[in-house]
Protein backbone atom coordinates (compact mmCIF):
# COMPACT_ATOMS: atom_id res chain seq x y z
CA UNK A 1 0.00 0.00 0.00
CA UNK A 2 1.55 3.73 -0.72
CA UNK A 3 2.37 4.90 2.41
CA UNK A 4 0.89 8.41 0.79
CA UNK A 5 -2.38 9.38 0.50
CA UNK A 6 -3.78 12.33 -2.06
CA UNK A 7 -6.59 13.74 -3.31
CA UNK A 8 -5.27 15.61 -6.02
CA UNK A 9 -6.29 19.14 -4.28
CA UNK A 10 -4.48 22.02 -5.99
CA UNK A 11 -3.17 22.98 -1.90
CA UNK A 12 -1.37 19.65 -2.06
CA UNK A 13 0.71 20.25 -4.64
CA UNK A 14 1.46 24.16 -3.94
CA UNK A 15 2.93 23.19 -0.43
CA UNK A 16 4.03 19.87 -0.97
CA UNK A 17 1.94 17.30 1.52
CA UNK A 18 -0.23 14.65 1.00
CA UNK A 19 -3.78 14.44 2.95
CA UNK A 20 -2.44 11.20 4.91
CA UNK A 21 0.92 9.77 5.78
CA UNK A 22 1.06 6.16 6.97
CA UNK A 23 3.57 4.59 8.70
CA UNK A 24 4.54 2.17 11.39
CA UNK A 25 0.76 0.75 11.80
CA UNK A 26 -0.13 4.80 12.49
CA UNK A 27 -2.21 6.93 10.13
CA UNK A 28 -1.91 10.72 10.32
CA UNK A 29 -4.56 12.92 8.38
CA UNK A 30 -4.11 16.55 7.65
CA UNK A 31 -6.40 19.28 8.76
CA UNK A 32 -9.60 18.76 7.16
CA UNK A 33 -12.00 22.22 6.81
CA UNK A 34 -15.43 21.69 6.45
CA UNK A 35 -16.22 24.01 3.79
CA UNK A 36 -18.61 23.16 1.41
CA UNK A 37 -17.81 23.40 -2.49
CA UNK A 38 -20.80 25.39 -3.08
CA UNK A 39 -23.08 27.38 -0.71
CA UNK A 40 -22.81 29.14 2.44
CA UNK A 41 -20.00 27.60 4.45
CA UNK A 42 -22.38 27.24 7.87
CA UNK A 43 -21.36 27.23 11.42
CA UNK A 44 -19.12 25.38 13.08
CA UNK A 45 -20.92 22.34 14.39
CA UNK A 46 -21.65 22.02 10.35
CA UNK A 47 -18.48 22.49 8.95
CA UNK A 48 -17.01 19.92 11.83
CA UNK A 49 -19.55 17.19 10.31
CA UNK A 50 -18.41 17.89 6.80
CA UNK A 51 -14.33 17.48 7.86
CA UNK A 52 -15.50 14.06 9.78
CA UNK A 53 -16.73 13.13 6.05
CA UNK A 54 -13.93 13.87 4.38
CA UNK A 55 -12.04 12.22 7.31
CA UNK A 56 -13.67 8.75 6.84
CA UNK A 57 -13.50 8.89 3.13
CA UNK A 58 -9.61 9.52 3.53
CA UNK A 59 -9.12 6.77 6.20
CA UNK A 60 -11.14 4.68 3.61
CA UNK A 61 -9.02 4.92 1.20
CA UNK A 62 -6.04 3.61 3.87
CA UNK A 63 -8.12 0.92 5.09
CA UNK A 64 -9.28 2.30 8.22
CA UNK A 65 -12.42 4.05 9.36
CA UNK A 66 -13.31 6.38 12.05
CA UNK A 67 -13.08 3.69 15.24
CA UNK A 68 -9.17 3.70 14.43
CA UNK A 69 -8.65 6.65 15.44
CA UNK A 70 -6.80 7.29 18.90
CA UNK A 71 -6.46 11.20 18.45
CA UNK A 72 -8.01 14.41 17.11
CA UNK A 73 -7.35 17.77 17.15
CA UNK A 74 -9.89 20.62 16.33
CA UNK A 75 -8.64 23.81 16.30
CA UNK A 76 -11.87 26.64 15.94
CA UNK A 77 -12.44 30.51 15.20
CA UNK A 78 -15.25 31.01 17.65
CA UNK A 79 -14.98 29.69 21.50
CA UNK A 80 -19.01 30.64 21.33
CA UNK A 81 -19.22 27.42 19.29
CA UNK A 82 -17.16 25.63 22.27
CA UNK A 83 -20.30 23.47 23.64
CA UNK A 84 -21.92 22.44 20.05
CA UNK A 85 -18.30 21.36 18.66
CA UNK A 86 -17.75 18.91 21.71
CA UNK A 87 -21.22 17.94 21.15
CA UNK A 88 -20.94 17.30 17.46
CA UNK A 89 -17.17 15.50 18.25
CA UNK A 90 -19.09 13.75 20.65
CA UNK A 91 -21.88 12.72 18.17
CA UNK A 92 -18.81 11.90 15.41
CA UNK A 93 -16.25 10.07 17.77
CA UNK A 94 -18.74 8.80 21.10
CA UNK A 95 -17.92 5.39 22.11
CA UNK A 96 -14.60 5.72 20.15
CA UNK A 97 -13.38 8.24 22.59
CA UNK A 98 -10.10 9.38 21.51
CA UNK A 99 -7.35 11.64 22.89
CA UNK A 100 -8.72 14.73 22.07
CA UNK A 101 -7.45 18.55 21.85
CA UNK A 102 -9.52 22.02 21.22
CA UNK A 103 -7.84 24.81 20.88
CA UNK A 104 -9.27 28.45 19.83
CA UNK A 105 -7.63 30.11 17.42
CA UNK A 106 -7.59 33.51 15.67
CA UNK A 107 -8.38 32.43 12.25
CA UNK A 108 -7.84 29.69 9.78
CA UNK A 109 -6.80 30.44 6.75
CA UNK A 110 -9.26 30.73 4.84
CA UNK A 111 -11.59 33.57 6.69
CA UNK A 112 -15.00 31.63 6.16
CA UNK A 113 -12.94 28.52 7.79
CA UNK A 114 -14.73 27.78 11.32
CA UNK A 115 -12.71 24.81 12.20
CA UNK A 116 -9.84 22.69 10.99
CA UNK A 117 -9.89 19.00 11.73
CA UNK A 118 -7.46 16.81 12.00
CA UNK A 119 -6.94 12.89 13.31
CA UNK A 120 -3.90 10.47 13.91
CA UNK A 121 -5.04 6.17 13.36
CA UNK A 122 -3.83 3.19 14.22
CA UNK A 123 -4.48 0.25 12.11
CA UNK A 124 -2.05 -2.92 12.14
CA UNK A 125 -0.30 -3.08 8.76
CA UNK A 126 -0.70 0.77 8.18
Amino acid sequence: MENRIRTGSHYEELMGYSRAALGQGQIFVSGCSGLPAEGEPGCGPEQFARAVTKVEGILAKAGASLKDVVRTRVYLTDETEWDALAEAHGKAFGGIYPAATMVQVVRLIDPRMKIELEVTAVVAGA
